[in-house]
């Protein structure tokens, strides 16, 4: 990645990070980290620090399913996945960061997965 890349992904993330600040109190946040091969996800509570559920295509719950890690169908997994783990640890609300990340390809798919399996955003 070029350093022009860099830095426009970084203002891209300090941006969506100051405007979530006013909704992170009140609610949880559901964070996205893409790489090349894979895609994470976290429910993170602010507050306490903590993360309260988790989910990529490193799980061993997907490992058989998924066949490619870096497609959308393996992020529309995730994102199924960590959304019935934030419902069974109680959460149901979430605010998502992108992270910096431009929401198309497998972070909308992502994110249109969680939704559909409960998680309200």
């Amino acid at each position: 990645m070029s350093a022009d890349k860099k830095e426009l992904l970084e203002r891209r993330r300090r941006r969506v990070r100051s405007q979530l600040r006013r909704a992170r109190a009140q609610r949880l946040r559901l964070s996205v980290f893409r790489s090349h091969k894979h895609i994470y996800a976290q429910v993170i509570d602010d507050v306490r620090g903590a993360t309260v559920a988790a989910a990529s295509t490193l799980d061993k719950d997907l490992r058989g399913t998924v066949t490619k890690p870096g497609s959308i169908d393996a992020a529309g997994a995730v994102g199924k996945l960590v959304a019935e783990r934030a419902k069974a640890a109680g959460v149901s609300k979430v605010v998502f960061d992108r992270g910096g990340y431009l929401f198309h390809g497998r972070v909308r798919a992502l994110a249109d997965a969680a939704r559909e399996a409960g998680l309200v955003f």
